[in-house]
């Protein structure tokens, strides 16, 4: 059983608690982006810190480590915001994410700049799930959904300012300025929520360790067994231990996870009850569809833009800038809009736009499209995004208790990353099986086709690889628009 935390009365929530969710968005923001820059600064990485391998992989886990130090700790990082406070728990994991940042650009190899990273991963653990919860603590349901709109504009416009943040830098200054950047950033975003952001009403809990270890083992399996099935081939890692046997271990401690969980009485890690209701379950269904397909478009798209049209990463990256700009123009608007409708009506004509606008530049995935129309479809991607992040939040997180906020919040950032995730290991196979489809033996030369612009006598197929590799994203997407056919109206607006 959750119980309040035994001291003095409960702290008051603010009556405006505005400059409490902009201060954490700062932070929040800083994150997001982080999980995108890097990918622009690989190639800089790899020349600088490891020149003499002409293998790839090692690069990978500049990438890698974050995301799985970030992705494991999720479920036990939202109950901890509930048991010592959003507040802390969010300024703890700023302050290991800021310092971390550091050791990432004073790296002088690759080895202790994937230690930093994946230090950077448990920082972002710690804070990602605090900034949720304290919308679903401090905004009523009725007005969830404008500060979810601020939220999802920050999600959406972060996914998208990260490679074009990480070209400028990159291109101007060096690879290190990538995280040397995140240092002001984050001094500010913990000043800020010092100040602005209250403490909130703890609960003590009774930690399920069972719950804490099998969770944590299956994430791990799942999401390390699809980070490196790519890099090894999907056989063999060591002796009789393949990819393969990684994930269906994993799958395996997961469904003991869940048994698990169903037979705690006294206080489970996820409260499965959460999941009766429908609105929750097909958010965490359709958010898994979005974190899957922002995650494997950008590869594709940025590769033929920058292989096979010759851009540079900042070049490529400003065309990205009025999906940037519209999403998050309309992304409060969007907010405020969906305290009043049902949100079907704003979620399903938002999946279609981003489904559309992939189709989009799959067709235009040829060597003679002239390059101003890839901004067509990147403002219809930001018209979608802005009808996606925020509503998606919100309707997940409507009607979570306060108590339940952290759990609620670390299970939809969980599911997002996982099917981040699944996006990355899925669109690398992909995109090496159309590129052996329409340039025989060119998935054998990958290292050489990332080297630079092609000649025109392979540009062809290869920006026809790429075009066929993005219609998996725009198809992915459309899994999310299914789920969220089955939502029910809003929940506010019939208590009214």
């Amino acid at each position: 059983m959750i119980e309040q935390a035994s001291g003095a009365s409960a702290p008051a929530v603010p009556q405006n608690p505005w400059p409490a969710l902009w201060a954490l968005v700062i932070g929040f923001f800083m994150i997001l982006v982080d999980t995108t820059i890097v990918s622009v600064a690989n190639p800089a990485i790899k020349a600088a810190l490891d020149p003499a391998s002409n293998n790839l992989d090692s690069v990978v886990w500049v990438t890698s480590a974050y995301l799985l130090t970030y992705a494991v700790p999720l479920l036990i990082t939202g109950r901890l915001g509930d048991r010592f406070g959003p507040k802390n728990i969010y300024l703890i994991g700023l302050t290991i994410f800021t310092l971390s940042s550091l050791w990432c650009g004073l790296s002088d190899s690759l080895g202790m700049l994937i230690a930093a990273r994946a230090a950077q991963g448990l920082g972002a653990a710690l804070m990602t799930p605090q900034t949720m919860a304290v919308i679903t603590r401090m905004f009523p349901p009725q007005h969830r959904g404008a500060a979810m709109g601020l939220w999802g504009a920050t999600a959406g416009v972060a996914t998208l300012v990260g490679p074009l943040a990480g070209g400028f830098l990159v291109d101007g200054l060096g690879w290190e300025w990538i995280f040397f950047v995140n240092i002001p950033v984050g001094i500010i975003a913990f000043v800020a929520a010092w100040i602005l952001v209250p403490q909130l009403e703890t609960h003590k809990h009774r930690f399920d360790v069972l719950g804490v270890l099998l969770s944590a083992l299956a994430i791990f399996l799942i999401v390390f067994g699809l980070q490196e099935g790519e890099t090894y081939d999907w056989g063999a890692i060591w002796g009789p231990i393949s990819v393969w046997g990684l994930i269906i271990a994993g799958v395996v401690v997961l469904a003991l996870f869940i048994v698990q969980q169903a037979r705690t009485k006294s206080e489970p890690l996820v409260p499965l009850g959460l999941f009766r209701d429908r609105n929750f379950s097909a958010s965490n269904i359709a958010i898994a569809g979005v974190g899957f397909t922002i995650t494997a478009q950008t590869l594709p798209l940025m590769f033929f833009l920058q292989t096979a049209r010759g851009l540079t990463p900042t070049e490529s990256a400003l065309l990205m800038i009025p999906m940037a700009v519209i999403s998050g123009v309309l992304a409060q608007p969007v907010g405020k809009l969906l305290d009043r409708v049902d949100p079907r009506v704003i979620l399903v004509p938002g999946l279609v736009l981003v489904s559309a606008s992939l189709f989009w530049y799959a067709a235009l995935s040829n060597v003679d499209t002239p390059i101003w129309m890839f901004l067509l479809p990147s403002a219809v991607m930001g018209i979608g995004s802005a009808g996606m992040w925020g509503p998606l939040a919100t309707t997940a997180t409507r009607r979570l208790s306060p108590r339940d906020a952290g759990a609620g919040s670390g299970i939809y950032n969980t599911t997002r990353t996982v099917g981040s995730v699944l996006g990355s290991a899925a669109i690398a196979v992909f995109m090496q099986a159309r590129l052996e489809a329409n340039l025989p033996g060119s998935a054998d030369a990958a290292g050489s086709i990332s080297g630079g612009t092609l000649p025109d006598v392979v540009a062809t197929g290869f920006a026809a690889a790429m075009g066929q590799t993005i219609l998996l994203p725009a198809c992915a997407i459309l899994l999310s628009l299914v789920a969220c056919l089955f939502l029910r109206g809003n929940p506010a607006k019939q208590r009214a």
